[in-house]
This record gives structure tokens, C-alpha cells and sequence, in this order.
């Protein structure tokens, strides 16, 4: 049976100072064309807000662009108008992404007052020449100045995304990036791979990357690293002392209203027994004369489950995929079985997870459920 899951809020802030080469999220330099984007995400929300349902709101992530460069003031009226309409749950996760090139201690301190109280810092490396190479605005010691500042303030937790697999990069660059987050002491660290995705600049010019072995190793070793470190590899690309709830919501089929300039949102509407996906307009320009979503019904909602929950190291329990989809496992007993047979996925009891295996050919495994 359909059950309501928990619910999150994501919040797109479109703009950045500079577009990296390698980028293919939701992001447009900032030209001074951001006014009136709170009331319009306020309007946004005021459209969604027969989504929540009822339910208490357990995480927030700011996300972008460089949310970072919001005015205090903007942010300000932002968080007044969250409050007003929407219920937080008692140990909310509100996480702001941000760019050490952006870091101002006062201004993060204002952050932390008003209720954020987990920060996704980009250092994706510390190595000033790889932070060329890919575009970034910030350099290795003003990376080390805000991981510094953000402790000062106040911010106990704390993910730094890394990146591997970049030009020119070895081995033991990589593993140098990852000590050297390490020692910042952070509850989070998401190591991510260059990939090079259409639309960008690195697609029309792509760099030389390491070969495939070299990024493999990478991979392995930085995984090694971490997990020698404490850091709980609990997804594909993320380590935790402290896991992300807003993350996990997404991973375990939770709800989530999105907001803001292509944001994307995934509601479960247990009147009519369907799931559906939300997506705003992507131009910042098409979204601040209108806030209307596209909206289609999930069909293949097994497919969907898996894209999300074989991504988390443990799995999930059978309840959880009939509880959030509708759906009995028996429906997709066959495959289960077969992937079970292809040493792709382990069952034990009730719980269901990608083998090791299966979890080095995510995508083959996911792509047996379409």
C-alpha cells in the first residue's frame, strides 16, 4: 500500500560568478538579473504547498549555482517566508552550498543564526593547479581559510566534495586531496569523478584525462582512504561521520518540493495512487515571469525506486519499496532472482543490495529494471 514517505525541500539559486567548463547543472553568471527571485520562490512554494500534506519538513538544501552570494537581506526574507508557511521538523538539516571563493565570516555567521546548519563547501581539490585546469574561482589557501572560518563560526557539520580524475592528475594527487580534507576534521566528504557531460565547455573542448585504469585506481584508493578515516561510504559517492538526511530522503524515495529555476521535485499523492515528478522552468529569466511546473506521473516506478535505493551501500528493506511505490516486490520477482542469480545483487532476509559487483556496474544493475 502507498504510504506517505518523509518530506524534503530543495531551493535552486541559479547564479554564479563564473561557469566552470566542466558543469552541467542548473547555473548562469550573475549579471545583476536576480531581483525579485525570493518573492518569485516564495510564489513557487505557495503553488506546491498542497504537496506537504500535512508533513513536517526534515531538511532543506540550498543548492546551485552559488547560493552563497545571496544578500543578507534576500536570505533574510527567504527564511521569514519558509517559516511562515511550512512547519520544520525538530532536528531539521538545512544545508547551504558554497564556494570558497564567496566566503565572508560575517555574512556565515548570519547563516548559522538564521537556522543553516550544514555547509556543502566546493574544494573539489588543494591543488591550485588542478583548480585551474578545472575552471574554479578559488585558490587552494582560500579553500583552507574557509574550511578555518566555517569551524570559528560555529559549523559542526560539514561536507567537502572533492573531485578525481582530472588532467594530468595521479594517484597521489588524489590521495593528497583527500588527507588534506581529512585534517579539516569535516562529518562529510562526497568524492565525485570528472566526467565530461554534453552542453559544456570541456565537451566542445575536452582535456586529456587520466585513462581509465589510472581513474579506476583513484577511485578505489580514495575509497580505501576514507573509509580507514571513519567516513562510512553509504553511497556511491559519499562518505559520512555524518550522514546527509536530505541526501538519504533522496535516496530512499522520500518526497521532496523544488523550488526555484529548474528545480526538480518527486511528490507521492496516496488519493489518487500515483507518484509523480515536478520541474520548474530552467531560465532564470522564464522562471521569474513564471513559476508554472510541468509535471508527469512516474510509470515505471520500479525502475525509478532502484535508480535511487541501489545507490545506498545497505540497500533497502522490502517494506520500504512496497511502502513508497504501492507496489508488491512480487512484481518484479523475476528480475530480482536473475540478478540475485548474476552475483549482481544479495538478499539476506528481507534486505535487498547491489553485490560489490553490481555496485562497480551500477548502471547495468539499474538498467535491468527499465
Amino acid at each position: 500500500m502507498l504510504e506517505l514517505p518523509p518530506l524534503s525541500l530543495y531551493i535552486h539559486y541559479p547564479w554564479c560568478l563564473k561557469k566552470c567548463p566542466y558543469c552541467d547543472f542548473n547555473s548562469h553568471e550573475i549579471v545583476g538579473s536576480e531581483e525579485g527571485y525570493i518573492g518569485a520562490l516564495l510564489n513557487d512554494l505557495d503553488e506546491d504547498l498542497k504537496y506537504v500534506q500535512g508533513r513536517k519538513i526534515k531538511s532543506i538544501f540550498i543548492g546551485g549555482g552559488t547560493p552563497s552570494l545571496i544578500k543578507v537581506d534576500d536570505l533574510d526574507e527567504l527564511f521569514n517566508g519558509l517559516r511562515e508557511r511550512l512547519t520544520f521538523d525538530n532536528k531539521i538539516e538545512i544545508t547551504l552550498e558554497t564556494n570558497p571563493g564567496t566566503f565572508e565570516v560575517e555574512k556565515f555567521k548570519y547563516f548559522k543564526q538564521i537556522g543553516i546548519n550544514r555547509l556543502s563547501i566546493g574544494a573539489q581539490s588543494f591543488n591550485d593547479n588542478n583548480l585551474k585546469l578545472l575552471g574554479r574561482i578559488h585558490s587552494s589557501d582560500e579553500t583552507n581559510y574557509a574550511l578555518e572560518m566555517a569551524r570559528i563560526t560555529g559549523f559542526t557539520n560539514i561536507n567537502i566534495d572533492l573531485m578525481y580524475g582530472m588532467q594530468n592528475q595521479t594517484i597521489s594527487d588524489s590521495i593528497s586531496d583527500i588527507e588534506r580534507a581529512i585534517e579539516f576534521e569535516p562529518s562529510h566528504i562526497s568524492l565525485y569523478q570528472l566526467t565530461i557531460e554534453p552542453n559544456t565547455y570541456f565537451a566542445k573542448f575536452p582535456p586529456q584525462l587520466p585513462d581509465d585504469d589510472k581513474i579506476w585506481g583513484m577511485g578505489e584508493s580514495g575509497a580505501k582512504l576514507l573509509g580507514k578515516n571513519g567516513f562510512e561510504r553509504y553511497e556511491v559517492s559519499a562518505y559520512g561521520k555524518t550522514l546527509s538526511k536530505h541526501n538519504l530522503n533522496y535516496w530512499q524515495f522520500g518526497d521532496y518540493i523544488g523550488i526555484g529555476a529548474g528545480a526538480h521535485g518527486k511528490i507521492t499523492d496516496i488519493n489518487d495512487e500515483k507518484i509523480f515528478r515536478t520541474a520548474k522552468p530552467r531560465s532564470p529569466k522564464d522562471y521569474l515571469n513564471s513559476q508554472e511546473s510541468s509535471d508527469h506521473v512516474v510509470e515505471n516506478l520500479a525502475f525509478d525506486f532502484m535508480l535511487n535505493a541501489l545507490r545506498l551501500r545497505s540497500g533497502f528493506d522490502v517494506s520500504l519499496f512496497e511502502s513508497r511505490t504501492g507496489k508488491s516486490i512480487d512484481t518484479i520477482e523475476d528480475k530480482l532472482s536473475k540478478l540475485h542469480n548474476k552475483n549482481l545483487l544479495e538478499v539476506e532476509n528481507t534486505n535487498i543490495k547491489a553485490s560489490v559487483k553490481g555496485f562497480n556496474f551500477l548502471n547495468d544493475l539499474q538498467g535491468y529494471f527499465l
